[in-house]
């Protein structure tokens, strides 16, 4: 979707980094939720990400929330979002939505302007939008400058509320400040100012972009303290 100036992505990396609405839990998703299971003595096998063993590697012990895009293909713009929580030894999905990514699909090396999401995991840990704080437990920052980029033909449709919540993903960008922050650690050309914002029916520029009610769902349960991560990729790329 169409961002502020510098409103990019890019490339892989690995970070640690009550609403009336009501999210879709396990409902439409293109990923069955994951289900308790045996070894041959009998023995509860504890519940895990629906992650291939290489990716799953790239969350953190202490992380506890985790938020799962996953795309059909590399080029595909359409995108499942899946929330789990771990309880004990177990990860628990807690809610599914549908979405979209870039235009073009994903990138392992994003670069800016590439119209395409990056592939990895990173943290998450600051959000904020046009529209007051419905009650985040990350530092939320309500900003008129959060500013809706002018539609576009392509994109969806009407951008206006895209901005109204956001959450930002930390890639190529100095966890701790507003999402507003344009600081890029490695440098502009590698993008940034990838965000979770409010859905417009249609491919973003880098972003991820889920339903409303997704969003506020997720602004009141990510807490710092489950030091929450998003893992995003297309569905090859999540299984490895």
């Amino acid at each position: 979707m169409p961002p502020p100036a510098g409103h990019q992505a890019s490339a892989l990396a690995t970070a640690d980094g009550a609403s009336q609405d009501t999210p879709t839990s396990g409902a439409n998703s293109a990923v069955p939720d994951p289900t308790p299971s045996s070894s041959s003595t009998g023995a509860d096998v504890p519940r895990t990400l629906p992650l291939g063993s290489r990716t799953l590697g790239t969350v953190a012990d202490t992380t506890s929330q985790v938020v799962i895009v996953r795309g059909t293909t590399t080029g595909s713009n359409a995108a499942t979002i899946q929330f789990y929580e771990r309880v004990g030894a177990d990860w628990l999905p807690r809610a599914t939505w549908q979405g979209h990514v870039g235009k073009r699909g994903w990138s392992t090396h994003h670069v800016e302007g590439d119209l395409r999401t990056p592939v990895g995991t990173f943290g998450l840990t600051d959000a904020g939008g046009r529209k007051a704080d419905p009650g985040s437990k990350l530092p939320y920052d309500q900003s008129t400058a959060f500013t809706p980029p002018a539609p576009q033909a392509g994109f969806g449709d009407s951008t206006a509320d895209a901005f109204d919540y956001v959450i930002a993903v930390n890639y190529n960008r100095a966890a701790g400040r507003t999402p507003l922050d344009f600081t890029r650690p490695l440098g502009a050309g590698r993008g940034g100012g990838i965000w979770l914002h409010v859905d417009h029916g249609g491919p973003t520029h880098g972003c991820v972009s889920l339903p409303r009610a997704a969003m506020r769902y997720l602004l009141l349960h990510l807490s710092p303290q489950a030091r929450p991560v998003v893992v995003m990729g297309a569905a090859a790329q999540l299984s490895r």
